[in-house]
């Protein structure tokens, strides 16, 4: 999943599921199912993970197993924000942040974070500041945990943020150390959005012989 091979993920979870069921193993149902249905959404197959990840939801309420909501709801938010269903989604991630926050799951929480930096900074009504926030909270928890992957999601979201606001230097700094890290870590599915990105950015960006003219200009011997 963190490669972005989301095919072979669905084809491995979904085997998992199977045999789950056949040997009656209900304790990891729940959890295959739900990165069953996850793996589906992020592959383009929204529609069919929604009852997957609703039933995950619905079962972790009732259980009560610590770990199980927060991710369950973390991800179900995030099929319901590619699905459209903003109000639905930001709703259920400020739960699932703070039921992560509440049972000390922090690595649940930097996802959540990232995922309601991604909500603001992509609605209808962009809110850069909040989106620029939880972006830094998630890096912040990301780098403390050795969350290596999700520190390179950050780095991206950061840059193409303040790509959109036309804070070029930051966006190619932000950019860059994202395909650093996605390279080092093999995360080529997200490599050709990233470098698209910071090649626009730096398309922007004065060159260096440019500078140096404008500082000759303006500095006469």
């Amino acid at each position: 999943m963190c490669k972005g091979d989301f095919q072979q993920a669905i084809s491995f979870h979904a085997r998992s599921l199977e045999l789950c069921r056949v040997w009656n193993l209900r304790q990891n149902v729940t959890s295959f199912a739900l990165h069953f249905g996850h793996a589906l959404a992020l592959s383009g197959q929204v529609s069919e993970s929604l009852a997957l990840l609703e039933q995950s939801v619905e079962t972790a309420e009732l259980t009560r197993v610590i770990g199980h909501y927060s991710l369950s709801a973390c991800m179900l938010s995030e099929v319901y924000w590619r699905a459209d269903r903003d109000e639905e989604a930001q709703a259920l991630a400020v739960q699932a942040y703070a039921r992560a926050h509440e049972t000390k799951e922090h690595g649940i929480r930097a996802w959540t974070a990232r995922l309601l930096g991604e909500m603001h900074a992509h609605g209808d009504a962009p809110d850069v500041e909040q989106a620029e926030a939880h972006y830094q909270q998630a890096l912040a928890l990301a780098e403390e945990l050795g969350m290596r992957p999700l520190q390179a999601h950050c780095y991206h979201s950061l840059g193409t943020l303040y790509r959109q606001t036309g804070q070029s230097e930051q966006a190619r700094a932000e950019l860059s150390t994202a395909i650093d890290m996605s390279r080092d870590m093999e995360m080529t599915f997200w490599l050709p959005e990233t470098e698209a990105a910071l090649a626009e950015v730096e398309s922007r960006l004065p060159s260096a012989a440019a500078m140096r003219c404008n500082m000759e200009m303006e500095c006469p011997s």
